[in-house]
Formats: C-alpha cells, sequence, structure tokens
C-alpha cells in the first residue's frame, strides 16, 4: 500500500491489500446459483436468465442469498459475462438445457453490425441499478464485487455462437485475420472498461475479470488477445479509480500466470484448480494476493477428502495474501450442507 493510505476494514480489502485479515477471506464464483433451493424459486419467477439479470429487485435478491446463509466475505454481483455482447446489440438468448446462444459474428460485417460502448452503460441501467442495491443491503463488513467477462473469452462465445470445448470459431478468426479479429477485441476492451466504471461508480469495490477460456492459447496468441487486453482494461481503470482492487482469472494459463500476474499488474490473481498450491506460493504469491482452488467437485463430495484437500490450500497460501475460493464456480449439483461444512472450516482455521 502507498505510504498514508488508509488500511481497508473489511477482510477481503486487507487481503488484497496485504495486510493481516485476521482469519482467510472466503468467497465462491458461483455462490449464488442453481444449487440454492431460494435460487431457484426466483429464477422460475423471473420467467428467464435474462429477465432475473435485468430486474434489479430479484439480482440483488439472488446476490444476498448465499450471503445469509453462510456469511461470505465478499457478495458477486449476480449477472453474466453476455450482458455485454447483448448490450452492443449482438442478439444473445439463454435456452433451458442448452445454455447462451448467439447469433454469430465471423467478420468485418458482423463487427459494423454492433454498437458504441455507450450503448452498453446505457442497455445495462438495472444491472447498475442492482450494484446500488446491494451497496446499501449488504451487511458492512461483506465487500462488493462488480465483474465482467475478459475480452478473449466473451469473443469465443460471440464467434461461435455458443459455448465450445476448443473455441475453434474464435482461434480460427485470429489465426487467420489477427489484424480483423483484434478489432473485436478493441470494441470488447472499450465495452468493458465502460461497463466495470459504471459497476464501481453503483458501488463495486473490487472488480473480477473471468477469462475462462484464456488457457486454450498458445503463447503468442495468449499474449495478444488474453494478456494485453486484461492488462489494458486494468490500466484504464486505474486511471479512472486510482487504488481500485483488480482481480483476475485467467483459467488454465499454467505457467504463463506468472507473466500474466506480472505484466497485467493485477491486484490478485484467481488459480484453477489445475495450479499447484506451493507452486503459486513459490510463483505468484510474492508478488500479490492470490486467489483459489478447491475443486468444485469436492465440493459436491464433500466428507473427509474436501476438508483434507481444502486444509492443504489453506496451510500452504493461508499466511500469506490469500482469498480462499473454488478453481471454477460452484455446479448446480453441490449440496448446499457441503458448502456450509466448508465455510466452517475456512473460518475456523488459523496458521
Amino acid at each position: 500500500m502507498a505510504p498514508g493510505t488508509e488500511l481497508p476494514e473489511k477482510k477481503l480489502l486487507r487481503a488484497l491489500a496485504g495486510v493481516e485479515t485476521h482469519g482467510v477471506p472466503l468467497w465462491m464464483m458461483r455462490q449464488a446459483g442453481r444449487y440454492l433451493p431460494e435460487y431457484r424459486e426466483v429464477r422460475a419467477r423471473a420467467g428467464g436468465f435474462l429477465n432475473l439479470c435485468y430486474t434489479p429487485e430479484l439480482a440483488e435478491e439472488v446476490t444476498l442469498q448465499p450471503i445469509r446463509r453462510y456469511g461470505f466475505d465478499a457478495a458477486i454481483l449476480f449477472s453474466d459475462i453476455l450482458v455485454v455482447p447483448d448490450a452492443l446489440g449482438q442478439k444473445v438468448a439463454f435456452k433451458e438445457g442448452e445454455g447462451p446462444v448467439l447469433e454469430p459474428i465471423t467478420d468485418g460485417a458482423g463487427l459494423a453490425t454492433l454498437g458504441s460502448p455507450a450503448r452498453v452503460t446505457e442497455h445495462l441501467t438495472p444491472v447498475y441499478e442492482a450494484v446500488e442495491r446491494l451497496s446499501r443491503s449488504l451487511p458492512k463488513e461483506t465487500t462488493l464485487i462488480g465483474f465482467a467477462g475478459a475480452p478473449w473469452t466473451v469473443a469465443t462465445y460471440m464467434v461461435g455462437g455458443k459455448g465450445s470445448p476448443d473455441q475453434a470459431a474464435a482461434k480460427l478468426w485470429a489465426y487467420r485475420e489477427p489484424d480483423e479479429f483484434q478489432k473485436l477485441i478493441d470494441i470488447l476492451v472499450e465495452a468493458t472498461v465502460e461497463h466495470l466504471s459504471a459497476q464501481v461508480l453503483a458501488g463495486a469495490e473490487v472488480i473480477q475479470i473471468f477469462d475462462t477460456w484464456a488457457g486454450s492459447l498458445p503463447e503468442l496468441s495468449f499474449e495478444r488477445f488474453a494478456l494485453r487486453p486484461v492488462k489494458a482494461i486494468r490500466e484504464l481503470l486505474q486511471a479512472r479509480f486510482p487504488g481500485l482492487p483488480v482481480i483476475a482469472f485467467p483459467r488454465g494459463a499454467g505457467a504463463m500466470s506468472v507473466r500474466y500476474f506480472r505484466e497485467t499488474d493485477v491486484t490478485g490473481l484467481s488459480l484453477d484448480t489445475g495450479v499447484s498450491p506451493a507452486w503459486a506460493r513459490e510463483h505468484l504469491q510474492s508478488r500479490g494476493c492470490v486467489q483459489g482452488n478447491l475443486d468444485p467437485l469436492l465440493l459436491v463430495a464433500g466428507g473427509e477428502e474436501m476438508k483434507a484437500q481444502a486444509l492443504h490450500i489453506l496451510e500452504t497460501l493461508g499466511e500469506g495474501p490469500f482469498i480462499f475460493n473454488l478453481g471454477h464456480g460452484i455446479v448446480p449439483q453441490t449440496p448446499p450442507e457441503h458448502v456450509g461444512e466448508l465455510v466452517k472450516l475456512v473460518q475456523e482455521w488459523r496458521p
């Protein structure tokens, strides 16, 4: 922290600042979701996933549900990374049992159909209203996290029209016409900065950038389409909001995480399940706060194995700047009582 800077009081903000937390802060990706019966009830009332994201009082309610149940140290706004392409004018739908479906954009003519970043913030006004509501309704000790998808990951959906195991459509465009594909990335950098800035102005205290498919790129493409765009977003956000904590999640980045953490200069790095905690302690935690990285399926299984592996993470990383989380999001089949058991374990753990 800069000399003379006042120390934050909230546990998660203290971890990101690299100061003593008196216990490990904890939240979980997708902590609001289908594993909770109260979420399923609200989702049914909403009449559709985007309706839920765009109805401020309902988005507020489902964001608060896991805080009420478990007392997490942070709440993450309930929304989706694909509200940005929806706001840019691309047709986006969420189909039950199928996931997101988009009208693919595959060339320069498709790019020309997209709206401006100004359209993004106008379209997503209900999202920022949900953030404002949460900034008033969350417990005073709970940190509010805003988020967006990283340009590369959002682009894979925009180009492929849906989720993909290999991101082939986006990769082929990037390989065949890298400068044209770069135009899509640039649009998304600008739109993402506007979207995240609006969340901060509405009350978000931390930003998380999800790059779910970063690990699918080879080194040179990773540098151009994953690392540099997030670096640009962080720099633009810092220019507007000096000191704003930014966590990045370059899932699957492996050894490239070291360079990514250094060059993006994000405040915290979220680790996927495949990262060894000991390796992270040696190569990443010396640079700043790390977050992670229990396998979400251990949360499904529960029992002694879940506890043993959670303790391994805590004992390896818990004495440095650290936020306990999963290596990816909670899955729908997770028993809520297993989440409660894990929360108790982490809250009671001390080095």
